[in-house]
């Protein structure tokens, strides 16, 4: 059978935009001789649409999309998600379904059945489980079709269910599984999968056509990366990360396996953040970014990943030198926006900051220097960043790295202002690879802003390692506690000394309330700050 594998950038609630591109991607498919095309779950409405799953609007837009979609299928099937609303009184009002379309009409309707409710995903919230398990039977054939975890309980292995929808759809004795995915970006995230889809080939002895969404909503990137494995656990077809694309692939006739090289972690960190500004300013209508550029290693990764989506014309740099910055950073600054041929513009701060000084001098008069001043300084560059996007229609972004976020080492509506956080979930240490990624074929980011200490230049001679642990060793403790999720007996357990832990810990857990005023984050981890992690901003634990 030839199977058209449609891999599309879904935009949640563009229901025009969207059924346009499923449409198009069933012509393109059956243009090339395909008898079935497989879309991403939830490609009609766009996952995770959230909330807007209780509009009873939003579901009839839905049904409304299925119904013009299948005027499209004639000579063709389709496998297209979407909700369905629950006939029964009892449960939620919703499934998560894989529609089956074909000659025009609705033939089945297959429901998921594991709900993750865990980390960034909360499909409980939406959706009542399936519990009837059937095949669909197509051109002779039997498909298994499956929606995104319904896969991930192979052999019901996974302590989470107590389900395993193969298992139960097997006895059926099927030819082909189909599952229909949204699996998230992580750096890690596409290692697991295919993991995922290797054992359930092999354990059920039957190859899988595996679509997954590409592009990114808001803090959620999906990468894509489509695969056809055969029965014996054999990689037959690989589609691109990051990109759209309808492949048609003939399925079960002695298929020849291929070796697909994974990028690298940085090559994939880098492409996925790219994508995340893209189809931020993309899927919002905006066209045109800000950013204050401070002559350091992250507003300079900012701005080329920024560049790299947008375009150089669209990135506005604005260099704003207080009395403490060093004339290399403006030095540095300038050589970069002239590597990149994009525009910039430099405001000196010093006189409105001592204007502010002067009207605080009543109120501040005898007490000395301290961080109210250094951070007056941040929301000076804040306040002229905000007006320029303001009166030019600019979205300013946020170069606020991992590292600094979980500790706080940042000001509030000063340098945390912004639309996007690019960096939010990048660690400092991960944002020198990248750095050197950006740099590989010759220097665009000039070696300087790579080597020197790194400074928020706020007082005289002033070093991020004065206020923080050396980002090496700091970076090390936030992953096993974030990421990792282990407390301060196992971080003592693995070497860390007492102090250091209990110092690190500390920060992370008081600044919570300073992340909950953040702009949403790119996600490129396994656990980001957002959506992924719910923490009490006044908890104690550790504290």
């Amino acid at each position: 059978m030839k199977v058209g594998l449609a891999q599309l950038n879904i935009h949640v609630g563009n229901f025009r935009a969207n059924t346009d591109k499923i449409i198009k991607a069933i012509q393109t498919a059956e243009a090339q001789g395909a008898e079935l095309v497989v879309f991403s779950e939830l490609g009609v409405c766009g996952y995770p649409s959230r909330d807007f799953l209780e509009f009873d609007d939003y579901i009839n837009k839905c049904k409304e999309a299925i119904d013009e979609i299948a005027l499209h299928t004639h000579n063709i099937a389709a496998v297209v998600g979407a909700p369905s609303r629950n006939p029964r009184v009892d449960g939620k009002d919703l499934f998560n379904s894989a529609w089956f379309i074909y000659g025009s009409k609705v033939q089945q309707v297959i429901h998921k059945t594991l709900l993750p409710t865990y980390d960034i995903f909360d499909e409980a919230r939406y959706f009542e489980p399936n519990c009837v398990f059937e095949l669909v039977e197509y051109k002779g054939k039997k498909l298994a079709i499956t929606v995104c975890e319904d896969i991930w309980n192979v052999g019901n292995e996974n302590p989470l269910y107590i389900a395993c929808p193969m298992d139960e759809l097997v006895r059926l004795k099927p030819d082909l599984m189909v599952n229909l995915s949204s699996s998230p970006f992580s750096y890690q995230q596409y290692e697991e999968r295919m993991k995922v889809v290797y054992a359930n080939c092999k354990r059920y002895n039957l190859p899988m056509i595996y679509v997954n969404q590409v592009g990114a909503q808001t803090e959620l990137i999906f990468d894509g990366g489509s695969v056809v494995v055969s029965e014996k656990g054999e990689l037959i077809e690989q589609l691109p990360f990051f990109q759209e694309e309808v492949r048609v692939v003939e399925v079960g006739e002695k298929p020849k396996p291929i070796t697909y090289h994974l990028p690298s972690k940085t090559a994939l960190i880098h492409d996925a953040l790219v994508m995340g500004i893209k189809d931020y300013f993309g899927k919002l209508g905006f066209r045109k970014a800000i950013l204050g550029l401070s002559g350091g290693i992250d507003s300079a990764l900012v701005l080329c990943l920024a560049v790299k989506a947008l375009g150089r014309e669209n990135v506005m740099s604005v260099l704003l030198p207080s009395a403490y910055s060093s004339g290399h950073s403006v030095d540095d600054s300038l050589a970069l926006v002239k590597n990149l041929g994009s525009p910039h513009e430099i405001i000196p701060i010093e006189e409105p900051f001592q204007t502010y000084l002067k009207t605080l001098q009543p109120l501040f008069k005898g007490l000395e220097s301290n961080i109210a001043e250094e951070n007056l300084q941040a929301r000076v560059r804040g306040t002229l960043l905000m007006a320029m996007s303001n009166k030019f229609g600019y979205i300013l972004l946020n170069t606020t790295n991992k590292s600094e976020a979980a500790v706080g080492y940042g000001t509030l509506y000063g340098d945390m202002c912004g639309g996007l956080a690019v960096l939010g979930d990048v660690y400092k240490t991960q944002a020198y690879e990248l750095a050197h990624y950006i740099n590989r074929d010759g220097e665009v980011i000039p070696s300087n802003i790579i080597t020197k200490a790194p400074s928020a230049e706020l007082r005289p001679g002033q070093k991020d390692s004065d206020s923080l642990p050396e980002y090496d060793i700091l970076d090390k403790v936030l992953y096993q506690y974030i990421e990792k999720r282990h407390g301060p007996r196992e971080l003592v357990g693995m070497g860390f000394e007492k102090a250091l832990v209990d110092r690190i810990l500390k920060m992370v857990n008081m600044n919570e309330w300073k992340r909950f005023q953040a702009p949403p984050i790119l996600r490129i981890s396994p656990k980001a700050f957002g959506m992924g992690r719910r923490m009490p901003i006044e908890g104690k634990y550790l504290g």
